[in-house]
């Protein structure tokens, strides 16, 4: 049903997905370029301030920076992005009858167009830095799914909790500082006792973190449930989001 109807809109999603990616960079003069000099910038400015805290305590520190870096700057740009996708296009979806999450959907590839890019540049880092390549590398795949079912849910929930309670840009810009805080993104919690340790896989966040890291930095394959409980968070998320946007569906039309 889901890909009948993505078939039919197919053209509409596509000429969504170009107006999102190229509004980003409209009149700016670097362009595309932003979307990797803007992550490595504030990569150096964590760099230059953490790094004689934290860094001389955490192997290949740079690319533990960075992988934090990555996955939560992809997270923050799809959820801040997604959570303006219904109110941003109220003029079309009041005149025209289009299911409504093909907005939500446009600008979370348009950030999983940047995620991409910088996945690049990160993987250059890695040789740089005497990473070793193995065929583990493959099984970034894992947390990139997981993410991205993850940031359409929470995009899904955002985007319809903001049609009804315009407070929530403030709320979820206060709630992304306290995950980065929580998301060991420039800090080890290795000296942490185990069951601290454990409270940090509340964040699902952080959880997609430490997988990159398994397999970049440490070359291990996180454990099954591990793995359970990346899936198990994405899934519950994407749910209730496509709930609400099916229990809203008619409402947001009075609202926006």
């Amino acid at each position: 049903m889901l890909i009948e109807r993505f078939k039919k809109y197919k053209f509409l999603f596509e000429e969504l997905v170009k107006r999102d990616f190229t509004k980003k960079y409209k009149r700016t003069v670097l362009g595309m370029a932003w979307s990797i000099l803007a992550p490595l910038m504030n990569l150096l400015i964590m760099w230059l301030v953490f790094n004689n805290f934290f860094g001389n305590n955490v192997d290949h520190y740079v690319i533990y920076l960075f992988a934090g870096q990555l996955v939560f700057n992809y997270f923050t740009d799809a959820t801040n992005l997604g959570m303006n996708s219904l109110v941003g296009n109220a003029s079309i979806f009041t005149k025209v009858n289009v299911p409504k999450y093909l907005f939500l959907f446009s600008q979370n590839v348009s950030s999983l167009i940047n995620f991409g890019l910088t996945l690049v540049i990160f993987f250059i880092f890695a040789i740089f830095d005497h990473i070793v390549f193995t065929w583990k590398f493959i099984l970034l795949l894992y947390p990139i799914l997981c993410l991205i079912v993850f940031n359409v849910g929470v995009g899904l929930v955002l985007s319809a909790l903001f049609v009804f309670f315009r407070d929530m840009q403030y709320l979820w810009g206060i709630a992304t500082q306290l995950l980065m805080w929580m998301s060991a993104i420039f800090y080890t919690i290795d000296s942490y006792e185990p069951m601290v340790q454990n409270l940090f896989l509340l964040n699902p966040i952080y959880l997609y973190i430490r997988y990159f890291r398994k397999i970049v930095i440490d070359s291990v394959i996180p454990t099954p449930q591990f793995h359970l409980l990346a899936a198990g968070y994405a899934l519950a998320v994407f749910g209730l989001g496509a709930w609400m946007y099916k229990k809203y569906n008619h409402r947001f039309l009075y609202y926006v």
